[in-house]
């Protein structure tokens, strides 16, 4: 019998007596958006093999078309996508008819404004009403810096966005306030259009997908630590050509990290999750988890496009409480939902501190997941930015019991909630089931696959 029951857009997510399988979670949004991206900056044909098919990457496909970027895309039963991609390069992008939607994508958005920047095409960004809400600040100071001008409503914070481009840009050496991977790869995208080296400092590393991939792509990148303890320095030469290539994108390990928990939290479990990509920027959730003394065996699998892949195997665990500050929350910035439910189930105390970028996601996060976790028997609360969640280790169901939750239509709540309702003493009720489409179409499929 199923454990999903759907009406009228709110969801209900049975417990589950016990979880098995081998399952194929999306390819990595992250790395299909900048595979799109670099394969419409190069002259030529790209094929991107394993490719998430969720609505955020077919955002950035949509956008790519109307800038005159061909692009064929096919899918199989399971929501993997094979794109081909032909691009005349950058030089040969036209201006598009009209805005470029970029859905609910703030990906889409920051990184291609940062390529549009060192184009002489004047374009306009804009999205969803969720999209709307996201800030666009961080990457209007850096790429004004460059030269390129760019305006956007509510005193330059909110899209829509315009961008008027010039080539060649001003190379510029940028700190970035906040570690972020978006904006960080929004200036060097624009900095392959400036004379001359742009640099980007970090306080902590944030992912390095976009420096992985142009290295793949032959365009030389370079990363340091500027002494010890001090800022990451990233600098890229401008002048530098994309070179289109095959590849084949790795699971997304924000999407296996809801199984990872799964597996762990649940007293009856063995999951393998399959080429997973394990990159060091991307793999905090899977070193927190085990700090939590979750059993998982890595088994790493040979590689290509400059990303390490692994099987994942995770087995029922007992959790323990950890503290997770700034730094954790940075680097597994996708997973903290599920991570506080993770926490949930724990023994003892767990606190994330520092939690404050949250709030600018696609909802609320912070507030989103407190509440809704609440709702569903959790014992968490919000001080400021952080988290306090007091475990229900040697509770029925961890304390977690049949309840409704918000998820504001955010898919990274629906999905922890869903897994909530397979640990949980009774069905979890949440609305925006439909939402999991934005990154793992396949989400409500693989849990009834891993019901045993």
């Amino acid at each position: 019998m199923s454990g999903v029951v759907a009406a009228a857009g709110v969801v209900a997510v049975a417990p589950a007596a016990r979880l098995r399988g081998r399952l194929r979670v999306p390819g990595d949004k992250s790395i299909t958006h900048r595979a799109l991206l670099l394969a419409g900056l190069a002259a030529g044909r790209s094929r991107i093999a394993d490719a998430s098919d969720a609505l955020d990457p077919n955002s950035t496909a949509a956008c790519l078309r109307a800038l005159g970027v061909t692009i064929e895309r096919l899918t199989d039963d399971d929501g993997f996508a094979a794109w081909t991609v032909a691009s005349p390069g950058v030089e040969g992008w036209r201006a598009p008819a009209g805005s470029l939607d970029c859905g609910n994508s703030g990906t889409t958005l920051r990184l291609l404004a940062g390529i549009l920047a060192g184009t002489p095409l004047a374009t306009i960004l804009d999205g969803d009403d969720s999209l709307r809400r996201r800030p666009v600040a961080r990457i209007i100071e850096p790429l004004r810096a460059m030269g390129a001008t760019l305006h956007a409503r509510a005193d330059d914070t909110l899209p829509p966005l315009s961008v008027t481009g010039r080539r060649p840009l001003r190379p510029i050496d940028h700190a970035t306030p906040v570690p972020s991977a978006q904006v960080k790869s929004a200036v060097l995208l624009a900095g392959l259009a400036a004379v001359g080296t742009t640099t980007v400092r970090e306080s902590v590393a944030t992912r390095d997908h976009t420096e992985r991939m142009l290295r793949a792509r032959g365009v030389a990148v370079t990363s340091e630590v500027d002494g010890p303890g001090g800022p990451v320095v990233v600098s890229v030469e401008g002048g530098q050509t994309v070179r289109p290539i095959d590849e084949r994108i790795p699971g997304d390990i924000s999407a296996a990290a809801f199984w990872l928990v799964a597996g762990a939290a649940h007293p009856d479990a063995q999951l393998v999750l399959e080429r997973v990509g394990v990159n060091p920027t991307r793999r905090r959730v899977l070193d927190l988890l085990r700090a939590m003394g979750a059993d998982i065996v890595e088994r790493p699998l040979v590689s290509d496009g400059g990303e390490p892949v692994g099987d994942l195997e995770v087995r029922s665990s007992e959790l323990r409480a950890i503290e997770m500050g700034p730094a954790d929350v940075a680097a597994a910035i996708d997973e903290v939902p599920v991570l506080c439910l993770a926490a949930a189930c724990a023994r003892g105390t767990t606190r994330i501190r520092g939690a404050g970028e949250l709030r600018h996601k696609e909802s609320d996060r912070l507030a989103g997941i407190a509440e809704g976790l609440a709702g569903l028997g959790a014992r968490i609360d919000i001080s400021g930015d952080d988290f306090v969640i007091e475990g229900g280790a040697g509770r029925p169901f961890f304390g977690l019991h049949a309840g409704e939750a918000r998820s504001h239509d955010d898919h990274r709540l629906a999905m922890t909630f869903a897994i909530a309702g397979l640990l949980a003493g009774g069905p979890a009720t949440f609305d925006g089931g439909a939402s999991v489409a934005v990154s793992y179409p396949g989400f409500f499929r693989d849990l009834e696959r891993a019901r045993a």
